[in-house]
Order: structure tokens, then sequence, then C-alpha cells
């Protein structure tokens, strides 16, 4: 059984690639969002038992979101309901071309943002679980939300699950102690959840922004990736978190907000050695050239939870096949809109075999 922890929220996007400005009043999708959740759904779409953990209003809203994820497959018994509080909500609005995506948030006052660690049944929520996702969000919320995410992960790691964090640093929020930076207070809070984790996940930029580990000869904002450079960064995580067996990095260099090539690195400590995906017929790292993108919102939790379902798999879990699948989900998350990678292992199996040219199968 995997468990999932955080916020998840209803998103709110203009239709199309309209601008707010030009779709307010009128019509919005509402859909729903959230690193974790995003997670959960993936690997019950692949057919895996996952639970999700998290705290909502009770009201018609929420239900209908619980329902959904239910729907799923996803084991949604141990969501804390209060009294107080909101749901969160996210605004996108999908960017084209030269022009990229924008996220507004609205999560103030969330009920995950007001409940405390002593409010969640953790034990409960926690049995029969082998595997706990987290990520660098949740705490980012407020200081309830923060100290509820490390009493989980404790928790977690006495009861003997394995755990893996995403660092997912979102540079809009950790406004919740004032006068404090925004990158120390994450560095401080994430520095805390690390003794405890088995399996870090970042972008190219998260170690930078939350660890101060940077990789040499890259450069985002340039579209610049240097993928060797990414295995040193994975060594210091490791040298300072002797902890963590494995660091995966995933590698986008954005052309424009249409066109990104997609990759990632997976550093396993046990063999000390770094797995890059995909790769030519020679073994060099050869990126999926991904144009016309529908949606790349959450493409890293789609890369996460192929990534947590390969690991867990006998046919998938050596480290270069498992970072092959993973690439390969997250690569077929940027042709579904919303957060939700609604695709199947056998399709994801075929692309990492590959099957690129997305012929009609009929």
């Amino acid at each position: 059984m995997f468990l999932g922890f955080g916020e998840i929220m209803a998103r709110v996007t203009p239709e199309g690639h309209l601008r707010w400005r030009q779709s307010l009043p009128g019509r919005v999708e509402v859909t729903w969002g959230g690193g974790e959740a995003n997670v959960c759904a993936s690997l019950a779409l692949f057919g895996q038992p996952v639970r999700y953990l998290t705290a909502l209003p009770r009201h018609a809203v929420s239900e209908s979101l619980a329902a959904s994820l239910r729907g799923l497959g996803v084991d949604v018994d141990h969501v804390l309901w209060r009294d107080e509080g909101r749901m969160g909500v996210y605004y996108v609005e999908v960017g084209a071309n030269q022009r990229g995506s924008t996220v507004l948030y609205d999560r103030q006052y969330s009920a995950v943002s007001l409940a405390g660690p002593d409010e969640y049944d953790f034990d409960a929520a926690l049995d029969g679980v082998r595997w706990l996702h987290v990520t660098g969000i949740t705490p980012s919320i407020s200081e309830n939300a923060c100290r509820a995410n490390l009493e989980l992960v404790r928790r977690a790691k006495q009861a003997g699950a394995a755990v893996s964090c995403d660092l997912n640093y979102r540079k809009k929020l950790w406004n919740w102690r004032p006068g404090t930076e925004k990158k120390s207070l994450a560095r401080e809070c994430m520095s805390e959840v690390l003794p405890h984790v088995d399996l870090v996940i970042g972008n190219e930029e998260d170690a930078a922004d939350v660890l101060g580990i940077h990789a040499e000869g890259a450069d985002v904002e340039r579209g610049t990736i240097n993928a060797a450079a990414y295995e040193n960064v994975a060594r210091e995580i490791v040298g300072r978190f002797p902890n963590v067996r494995r660091v995966a990095i995933t590698l986008r260099q954005s052309i424009s907000a249409d066109h990104n090539n997609w990759g990632a690195m997976l550093f396993d400590a046990e063999v000390d050695r770094a797995f890059l995906a995909p790769v030519d017929e020679n073994g060099i790292y050869c990126p999926y050239e991904i144009r016309d993108i529908v949606d790349r919102v959450g493409a890293g939790d789609s890369f996460a939870a192929g990534l947590l379902y390969a690991l867990n798999l006998d046919d998938y879990n050596r480290p270069g096949e498992a970072i092959r699948f993973a690439v390969a989900a997250s690569c077929l998350k940027h042709s579904i809109k919303g957060d939700f990678n609604y695709v199947t292992a056998n399709e994801v199996t075929a692309l990492a075999a590959g099957n690129v040219t997305g012929r009609v199968q009929r």
C-alpha cells in the first residue's frame, strides 16, 4: 500500500489558451490537483493499492472531490474532515509559444493549513503502508502543515515504511514566517524531513533552491541543461543525508511553452552510479522532444508516480529500467489535460520500449 499526504485543491482554468482577462466573466474549467494527490491518482491508474491523506471541509464540493479520487481507486477513508477551514484553490493560465503558463494560489486558511499533527489519525492512515510519499509543498503552506508533514514522516520510518520526498520548491509559497527569507525557511524545514527519506526527487532547480546545491553548467532560465552535472548534485545530497538511497532529478529543457525536451537521472547510492533516460542505442542520453504540449502541470508528479511504481515491481526495480519507465510516464502526461495522468502502465511500457510514433491503435 502506498500513502500520499498533502493538500488537494480545486484547479480553475480558462478554456483553451485564453487569458483571464479574455475569459471572465465567462466559462472556466474546474478540475482537481495537488502534488501528492496527483501521484496517488497515477498509482491507482497503474493498478496499485494507494491511500490519500488530507484535510478537507465537509461540504458538497469537497465530497465530490473525494468521490472523484475514490472513483479512480484511491482510498480516501482516512481524510480528516474539519468544520473549520476551506478548500484551497489554484488558478492556471495555460501559456503558448513564448508566453509561459502562470499559476495563482489561493490557499490561506485552507483545512490543511489549519490542521495540526494531533488532529490526524496517523497510525490508522499508516496501517498496511509500505511506502509514504510527501513533498516540499505541504510544509510551505503553514507551520501547522509543516509540523504535520514532519510528524507523519517520522512515524512512517518508525513503522518501517520507505519514504520518498519530492522537494518541489514553490517560490510563491513559504510565506508563513514573516521576516524569514523563503529559501532559508524551506532549507530549514526540509532539512528536518530529509534525514527520514529514502528517495529524494527534484527538478533542475530544486536542489539549488532548497539545499544550495548547484549543477555546474546548467542555466534553467536559458534552457541550458548539463545532464551529467546532476550526478554530482545527487552525490552531494547523499553525502549530506547518508540515509538517502536514491536521488532522481527531472531534466526539462524549455525551448518554449509548447516545446520541451524531457528526461531524467536516477542516482543509486548502493551501486554508486547514475542512470539517465531516455538513451539512444549507444546508451547516450537523448531526451524526448515534446512538441505541442497539451498540459505540463503535474508532469513531475507523474514522473514520481512512475518511479515509485517501477521501483516496487520485480520487472522494473532495477534503476535503469525504473528511470526509463518514469520518464516515459511523465512524457505521456504532457499530452493529458489536467493534473492527473490518465494513462495505463501498458501505455507507458510501450513508450519506454520505443513506440514513439503516436500511431492510431486499432
